[in-house]
This record gives structure tokens, sequence and C-alpha cells, in this order.
């Protein structure tokens, strides 16, 4: 019985700039998204005889699982008609923590069925993931990219100037869509000048600098995730002490982590995470990863 297995990177936003909301009632962002070889792990089988769908096994996620609506959109999609699929996922992504991981898995379930379908080139994926949800497209993506609109515009980046970063997880969850509430009852948002402003500066940025400078590792939804959850506080202020050159949440959050540039930075992260870890378990380094990362892999199961 053959199978296929996958790693779904998680992702920081070195910036997240919100803008304006659009009368569909999501935000206007400008980002600059990055996958990380902290990643889920992934495999696709036949599912035991005598099921009869497509089943996703995921300890730690309860509820519907995002892997398991982009199975059965590229079934939708494609007519795919292979038997019932059993999709094993094991976590190591935070969960509900502001670094794609449910994103990264729906990303990953969709390159997997393209692979055992022998579509390694299907042209659906990009819509298929535009319909799973904002950080999906992105996460489709062989290493950094530049997201705009609500986040269905994605533009592939050049990789960046060595760097890594080191990730704080937190044990209390918070929901994407709470945090946007509370950016928008803090009026937090950025008016459409001002995100046009800060696209052109990130644009120059990386398109010449190949980084990020400090002042645009920016994420406007810390503010609301720090009123949601105090404790991130301690979490940024541990990373800075670390050595980070800057410590920001994660996405919505409530994991926090630090990005160090130049040059032995795996090793500058690697001991951070050892510094931290006695205060913050969990707390790891990760190193950013391109092409190839993901691609899934024929096993003999």
């Amino acid at each position: 019985m053959t199978a296929w297995r996958a790693r779904a990177p998680g992702k920081v936003n070195l910036c997240l700039f919100l803008g304006p909301r659009r009368d569909d009632g999501r935000h206007e962002l400008v980002s600059v998204l990055a996958p990380l070889s902290l990643a889920d792990e992934l495999e696709l089988t036949s599912a035991p005889a005598g099921a009869d769908r497509d089943e996703v096994v995921c300890p730690g996620v309860e509820g519907e699982n995002l892997a398991a609506r982009a199975l059965a959109g590229y079934r939708q999609a494609t007519g795919w008609p292979a038997p019932p699929q059993r999709l094993t996922i094991v976590k190591r992504v935070p969960i509900a923590a502001g670094m794609g991981g449910g994103s990264g898995d729906a990303a990953a379930a969709l390159r997997l069925a393209a692979y055992a379908a022998g579509r390694r080139e299907e042209p659906r994926l990009a819509g298929l993931a535009a319909q799973l949800g904002s950080d999906v497209p992105a996460q489709m993506v062989a290493g950094p990219s530049l997201v705009t609109g609500a986040g269905e515009r994605v533009r592939a980046l050049a990789p960046l100037s060595p760097y890594a970063v080191v990730v704080v997880p937190s044990p209390r969850r918070l929901a994407t869509a709470d945090v946007f509430a509370q950016a928008d009852r803090l009026g937090l948002a950025r008016s459409a000048a001002d995100l046009t402003e800060q696209l052109a500066r990130v644009e120059a940025a990386v398109e010449q600098e190949r980084r990020l400078p400090d002042e645009l590792i920016v994420n406007d939804l810390e503010g609301a995730a720090r009123s949601l959850c105090p404790e991130i506080d301690a979490a940024l202020d541990g990373v800075r002490v670390a050595g980070a050159d800057r410590a920001l949440v994660a996405g919505s959050g409530p994991t926090v982590f630090g990005v160090m540039w130049g040059a032995g930075v795996a090793e500058r992260a690697r001991a951070a995470a050892e510094r931290l870890s006695a205060r913050f378990p969990g707390a790891v380094a990760a190193e950013p990863v391109g092409a190839g990362f993901a691609d899934p892999v024929e096993i003999s199961a």
C-alpha cells in the first residue's frame, strides 16, 4: 500500500500591518509571511477497510479540521475517484497560536491529494486554497511571501538575508476572529493611505536590503492580542532579554517570537531557546525554509 508524507511549516508574520475593514468583513493587510522549520507532519494513505469517507486523525484538535475541508474541496473540484483516504496529522506547530498551523495543514492536504492523484502541477490548487482561508494561499508558497488584500493576494519573494527565530508558545489559545474583533474595538486599523505607504516601505526593504529593518517588524494585532492575553507581555520581555533583535506576537497570537539577523543566527536562536525553556516550556528555535521543504514524498506504508 502506498502512502504520501509531507511537512506543513508553521509561519510567522515578519510584519503585519492592519488596514481598513472591507465590505465583506475582512481587513486589508500588508504582511511578509515566512514559513519555518517548525512543522507539522502529515501522512495520507487509504482508509481502513469499511470506511465510506475520508477521515482526518489529528490528536489535540477538536471539531472540524481545515485539512478535512481541503480534501473534500479537492475531490469536488477535480472529481478525484480515489477510495476513502485517512489523513494523519502529528502536530508540532502550536494550536490556535497565530502560526498558521491549521492553514498549513490544509495547504499540505491539498498538495498530498494532488500528488496522490498524479497531478503534481494541479492548476486548481491556488483557487482551492483561497476558498479555505486567508492564510492558506501564502502557505502554498515555498519560501517568504508578500501578502496583501485580505490574504488572497500572494507574491513570492526571493530568499531574505540570513535570519532565525526563537518561538515561545503559550498554554492559552486565541481565536483569530476574536483578536480581529478586539482590534476593531480598540481602533487599531490604519487608514488606506497609511497602509499603502507601509506597503511601499516593505517592498523597498525586501527588494533592496533583503530584510526588514526593526521599524517595519511590526504586528498591528499585537495590542489586541495582549489585551486578551496579558501573559504575552512576560514572553515578549523574556525574548528580548534572551537576545532577539526584535520581539513580537506571531499573527493573532498568543505565541511570541524573536527574530535574529546576521551570521551565526541559528546558534544564537538555539541558545536563546535553551535560556528561555526553563521559564517558558516549549520554547524552540526555528529557521526559514524554502523550495522542497514541504513537497510530498511517496513511501511504502
